[in-house]
């Protein structure tokens, strides 16, 4: 029975420090912002307009859970990026924007708490 509940214990510490991958970790939000065709693309992507590519489908498959969870799995660099991703969005394309946040967060429930953790 101790077994058990040791393994529990150190199973739930494991999961704790779960992060997501950090493969994309270096991508520099920063050039995806000053292009406003790319911004575009990752918007159309992350909305289901048009196909993702490689970079933006693996940040897409985050977004649901990173909202609902406060970013509680991103590492500081995705914070960054998500950070800046949403800052660029508001202020260059106002309307995917509005139609991001309605998709991920339609009862406006999760972004405070998101947004405390990302501007960090």
């Amino acid at each position: 029975m101790k077994f058990i509940v040791v393994l529990a214990v150190i199973v739930g510490l494991a999961m704790a420090d779960e992060k997501y991958t950090s493969e994309n970790d270096n991508f520099d939000v920063d050039a995806l912002v000053a292009n406003i065709d790319e911004l575009k693309k990752f918007s159309g992507c992350f909305l289901d307009i048009n196909d993702c590519d490689a970079v933006a489908a693996d940040f897409k498959k985050d977004i649901p859970e990173a909202f609902q969870q406060a970013c509680a799995k991103c590492t500081d660099a995705q914070k960054h990026i998500f950070k800046k991703f949403i800052a660029g969005l508001k202020e260059k394309l106002p309307h995917d924007y509005e139609a991001f946040m309605k998709k991920y967060d339609p009862e406006s429930k999760f972004y405070p708490a998101l947004e405390k953790v990302i501007n960090v």
